[in-house]
């Protein structure tokens, strides 16, 4: 459990830091020709994918953006990774549960 736990934990956390990155460079007009910020972006689209058109991207600036869409997907995996981390909880707790009073069943026939 605590290795599928941790798993969780590592790949929200980097969608969440690629994501993060991601509006920072928007927020503050970032060169998108630079290797790292078009690496930030290639990388983020594919965790973005399933939020975009959510909503529109706000110009504060010419070249600074601010994407609430970045916002409402880092928190949407946020609330996704707790879910399915207390799933998995819950599933073991049930299974270790089971498991127990199948043990107890045995001793008292035995």
């Amino acid at each position: 459990m605590r290795i599928t736990i941790r798993f969780i934990n590592l790949v929200v956390g980097i969608s969440e830091l690629v994501l993060g990155f991601r509006f920072l460079m928007r927020l503050f007009g970032a060169n998108p020709a630079t290797p790292f910020v078009r690496w930030i972006y290639e990388t983020s689209q594919p965790i973005l994918y399933p939020f975009r058109g959510i909503f529109p991207p706000q110009v504060i600036e010419s070249g600074f953006v601010f994407e609430f869409t970045t916002l409402f997907a880092m928190v949407a995996y946020a609330v996704l990774g707790f879910v399915i981390i207390e799933l998995v909880r819950l599933i073991h707790a049930s299974v270790h549960r089971h498991h127990h009073h199948e043990d107890l069943g045995a001793r008292r026939s035995a």
